[in-house]
């Protein structure tokens, strides 16, 4: 008898485990957006390859009929700039990244600084070139990098305005990187095949190069009618110290509560400064720090049928995974089979509570979340629920000082 009421009990846990309500799902047909309507007619080299005939379907989670948070006036939020386009540059590491610096001068020190984030991209385009002939070749030179690369960069090269460095150059609206990355990437294989690892003379053609593109950054401008180097505004003006900085992240193939390095193949540098927590501690700092008045830079995967450019909401359906399932298991899995990457960067700085669930506040500069009305306060920004960063954010960038109590762990 004590058997069948075990049975029966399992039985019916199993049966409530599956009974919520199932998420519907739909076939959309392609159309062009922001990027092909805006950024791509900006990006001459492209304009012929835009195919207005286009006839894609794409399997998504139906939204419709969903009582979704996805306006931004229902959300308490911390400051940050507006919204601006990385264009068609692989940059989300850095818009994401100089937008929490903005929001925590802002916090820190009540001044209000739209900073440059072509003046970090260029530099890190040295860096990397550095590193690919240090390497003989064997380090990766491409467009994309990780968060703490511009703390990385500011404490190497300083920060400068985007009124003095917007590299936007010829009338150009819109960033579009891949001409000057086919050249730089061009003449580094041929140093690589005629083996001329002039350090010195690599790094100057990749400067003029740059130049030519996105314009050569300044070593000197003036702010408030004073003049200042990158390292002098960077430490005297914003007062930004990349050193109160920290890398939080969580995966289940590295041990936790140790630093561990990120692999991914945009932690080209091969950083070893990532603090690896569980995952339930991941999910309290983020739902703990937005509410302390810190906001982060925030990566991970962004492809996921749940993910809508439409609504502008990111879920993670039914026919997925159950929300009782989401577990460091099921995260470890989705990033070991790379159906989770780190495919891009964004800026937490907002939350709303609803229906018992968390939902935050997105600053986005990719096209993906420009698709709506321009004038409306959403353009620019998602909506993510709880689950979603749960099962697809792997890590971000913080304060410090939010995550004191985590550090001393570390200790």
């Amino acid at each position: 008898m004590k058997k069948i009421l075990l049975f029966l009990t399992i039985s019916v846990f199993a049966i409530n485990a599956f009974a919520q309500k199932k998420d519907k799902t739909v076939f959309e047909e392609y159309k062009a957006g922001f990027y092909q309507n805006f950024i791509l007619k900006d990006v001459s080299e492209v304009k012929e390859k835009l195919n207005p005939e286009k006839k894609e379907k794409k399997f998504l989670m139906d939204h419709s009929g969903l009582e979704l948070p996805n306006k931004v006036n229902l959300y308490k939020r911390e400051w940050s700039n507006p919204v601006i386009s990385q264009g068609n540059a692989g940059s989300c590491w850095a818009y994401s990244t100089i937008s929490m610096y903005e929001s925590e001068v802002k916090r820190l020190q009540n001044k209000e600084v739209k900073l440059s984030e072509i003046y970090i991209v260029y530099w890190e385009y040295v860096e990397k070139a550095r590193g690919f002939v240090q390497e003989r070749g064997n380090s990766l030179f491409a467009q994309g990098s990780e968060a703490n690369a511009v703390a990385r960069i500011y404490k190497q090269y300083g920060a400068v305005p985007m009124s003095n460095y917007s590299g936007l150059i010829n009338g150009r609206k819109y960033h579009s990187h891949d001409a000057m990355y086919k050249e730089m990437m061009a003449y580094l294989n041929s140093v690589k095949k005629n083996n001329a690892w002039n350090e010195v003379a690599v790094l100057e053609t990749i400067k003029k190069i740059m130049n030519h593109h996105i314009g050569m950054p300044p070593a000197e401008f003036s702010v408030d009618g004073k003049k200042y180097t990158p390292k002098s505004y960077l430490n005297d003006y914003i007062k930004i110290n990349p050193d109160d900085y920290v890398e939080i992240l969580s995966y289940k193939q590295e041990p936790y509560w140790k630093q561990v390095e990120y692999k991914v193949p945009d932690n080209w540098w091969h950083s070893k400064e990532y603090y690896n927590i569980s995952l339930d501690v991941f999910m309290d700092i983020v739902k703990r720090t937005i509410r302390e008045g810190y906001t982060i830079s925030i990566g991970g995967d962004v492809s996921e049928s749940g993910f809508s450019r439409k609504t502008q909401v990111a879920l993670v359906p039914t026919y997925d995974i159950p929300t009782e399932y989401i577990d460091e298991d099921s995260r470890q899995f989705r990033f070991s089979n790379e159906t989770t990457t780190d495919d891009h960067g964004m800026h937490l700085v907002g939350y709303v509570e609803k229906d018992g669930n968390g939902w935050y506040l997105i600053k986005d500069s990719s096209s993906g979340s420009r698709n709506n009305d321009h004038d409306a306060p959403e353009f620019g920004y998602y909506f993510f629920h709880e689950d979603y960063i749960k099962l697809k954010m792997m890590g971000f960038t913080i304060h410090k000082d939010a995550v004191k109590d985590i550090l001393k762990k570390f200790e």
